[in-house]
């Protein structure tokens, strides 16, 4: 079968999934879009059991970044696993307006929660100055991101710490998380993708889904995060005004909520600037 034909073929098997059909075309035979028709060819039976097994798995409702391995974040490669989160265009928001505090300052960034490390890595990679550590409580997690700052070619350093147990070591000048900021009650009842595929323990906030937010401005950012240092958090889209309520409960300012592309409430972002009266009373 000729790839053109093949495009057509797979779109048609992958219905409102269709637009997912040149991503496993090209992942499998290795042409580009360009190559579909500058450089068209037969498709080899071999190929042809692959997409076929990719589209079997992918109508499943399995995500097709499992599926592949990979995905594309802030113009970047990740390698995905069961073990992280799907990288979503969302958290770009997040990334840029970091990227933007940032500039060319020379500073220590701390991604809590780092996952597949798409966030601490995207700043490493676009921030040339910055020392960029990637926390999260599991080892094997922070094996994924090391080997995506390395397919990235960018040095950052990693820590393991399980933030609701102990404070991490170190000071930093920049504290950024996509925290798990889903309602316990309610993660079973998102889309199938979601809540049958991608780790439980990254969507469960608690019971109100502030419990990383809580814990992070309360506890871990005070002991290490440098006076006037920036806090960033990506959040769910009705929670801007709860987090901004909780840094400003504890010593921030400048809260202020950014939305995301689709006008949706997404980050949260606050310097910290402890007042006279907390330190003589802490």
């Amino acid at each position: 079968m000729v790839v053109s034909r093949l495009r057509s073929e797979v779109r048609k098997q992958l219905g409102e999934n269709e637009h997912e059909a040149d991503w496993i075309i090209s992942h499998v035979t290795g042409m580009s879009q360009a190559d579909f028709v500058l450089h068209p060819r037969e498709i080899a039976d071999e190929e042809m059991r692959q997409i076929e097994d990719i589209i079997t798995r992918r109508n499943s409702g399995e995500p097709l970044q499992y599926i592949l391995g990979h995905t594309e974040f802030m113009g970047m490669t990740f390698k995905v696993n069961d073990l992280v989160l799907i990288p979503r265009q969302d958290t770009e928001t997040l990334v840029e307006n970091i990227v933007s505090k940032i500039g060319k300052k020379k500073l220590k960034v701390l991604d809590i929660g780092t996952g597949s490390g798409c966030i601490g890595i995207s700043i490493a990679k676009l921030c040339k100055n910055t020392e960029v550590t990637l926390l999260d409580y599991s080892d094997s997690i922070l094996a994924v991101a090391k080997e995506n700052a390395d397919l990235n070619g960018v040095n950052v350093k990693t820590l393991h710490c399980d933030i609701l147990e102990a404070v991490p070591e170190g000071q930093y000048d920049v504290i950024v998380s996509n925290p798990p900021y889903i309602e316990t009650d309610t993660i079973f009842s998102l889309d199938n993708i979601v809540s049958s595929y991608e780790p439980v323990e990254a969507l469960d906030g608690g019971f109100d889904g502030l419990m990383f937010y809580r814990r992070i401005a309360e506890e871990v950012a005070k002991d290490i995060l440098n006076e006037n240092g920036i806090i960033a958090f990506e959040i769910g889209y009705n929670q801007g005004e709860e987090v901004s309520d909780i840094l400003r409960e504890e010593d921030f300012s400048n809260v202020r909520v950014i939305k995301d592309s689709c006008d949706n409430d997404r980050v949260v972002m606050a310097r910290f600037k402890p007042s006279l009266f907390s330190s003589l009373t802490d």
